[in-house]
């Protein structure tokens, strides 16, 4: 057993990570592109660590595969509206394969004009944000993304969901270095990760959710009945409503409300939009000095001080999989093989 490794946990390589997901999702029907990309992605979030986003979520694609919209053999084809604008319609298959597909259009065009943006379409979304922020930035650009959810959320000063968990990610391209990325919920916390809490008995911080009658609570069942709370109070609110206007509206799709009505009970993933933008740092800096150089001193002033870059701690735990192994948890693992069934 590999040090600091528990008996309830295994160790997988990640190609093993990746067999485990693919394998799983193709068992049930699901197209071998689809497959793979969110094995992908799957396996990217349990190798740095982000368990929640990663083979937990598995299971729970069952619940999507059973929603009648769903297309298990969705063939997204990106499109230029004009030369800065792409959509990918996701033709109502899991919105990884639609994204990964438009990143080749969405990067040339940012390059060449300095910003571009990609609109996904009629998604279910399940993955986390950061790794196609990240990849983009690995092409020496900025990047922005956001989606909206289900009204989960109650705004900041109500008692009933309105808003969606509405994630937010951003990268920014480092030389010789991992991107400076940060991917986050505008509410208190994420969803998947107070279903966790509640799967290990534990309770809530105060402050992230209410339970069914509006009352503040910090046990993970009541918020999960009930409603979110919003980071920061009108703060994350206010961002929360950004994000629904930008990447429902703004690119004609769902609004977190819309996608609720539209799951009609299925407890699928949330079926919407995302918007994605590209930014070139070096056409607008040619002119103005050395951004390399400004940003970089920024970080270092942050982390002189002892304080942590967001998405360090991925970048670890991504190292430490690499030298020893990824971690699984047995049940969960195990969960995932007896839901597998036999492929002929």
């Amino acid at each position: 057993m590999a040090s600091g490794v528990s008996p309830e946990e295994i160790v997988l390589s990640e190609g093993e990570v990746l067999a485990l997901a693919r394998a799983f999702l193709m068992a049930h029907g699901l197209g071998e592109a689809q497959a793979d990309a969110m094995a992908r992605t799957l396996c990217a979030a349990q190798r740095d660590g982000c368990t929640s986003h990663g083979l937990q979520r598995l299971p729970g694609t069952l619940d999507t595969l059973a929603h009648p919209a769903f297309n298990r053999h969705a063939d997204p084809r990106p499109e230029a509206v004009t030369p800065a604008v792409i959509r990918v319609d996701a033709d109502y298959g899991f919105s990884i394969l639609a994204a990964e597909r438009g990143l080749p259009l969405l990067i040339d065009s940012a390059r060449t004009l300095g910003v571009a943006l990609l609109a996904v379409n009629n998604g279910f979304h399940s993955t986390a944000l950061w790794p196609v922020v990240e990849e983009i930035a690995t092409h020496g650009l900025a990047a922005l993304s956001m989606n909206p959810t289900h009204d989960w959320v109650a705004p900041a000063g109500g008692t009933r969901g309105a808003l969606g968990t509405n994630p937010i990610a951003f990268a920014w391209p480092r030389p010789g270095r991992p991107p400076y990325v940060f991917d986050f919920a505008t509410s208190a916390g994420a969803r998947a990760e107070i279903a966790q809490r509640r799967q290990r008995g534990e309770t809530l911080p105060p402050g992230w959710g209410l339970d069914a009658q509006g009352r503040p609570s910090t046990d993970p069942a009541a918020v999960l009945a009930g409603s979110m709370l919003p980071f920061g109070g009108h703060k994350g609110s206010a961002l929360a409503t950004m994000v629904e206007l930008l990447a429902g509206p703004f690119i004609g799709d769902r609004t977190s409300r819309q996608s609720a009505a539209f799951d009609g009970g299925v407890k699928a993933a949330p079926c919407h939009g995302e918007l994605i933008v590209a930014f070139n740092p070096a056409i607008l800096a040619a002119a103005t000095g050395d951004s390399e150089a400004a940003a970089e001193d920024l970080f270092a002033r942050i982390t002189a001080q002892g304080a942590r870059l967001p998405g360090d701690r991925r970048y670890a735990a991504r190292a430490a999989a690499r030298r020893t192994g990824i971690r699984v948890p047995k049940a969960l693992y195990e969960r995932i093989r007896s839901l597998t069934p036999p492929q002929t």
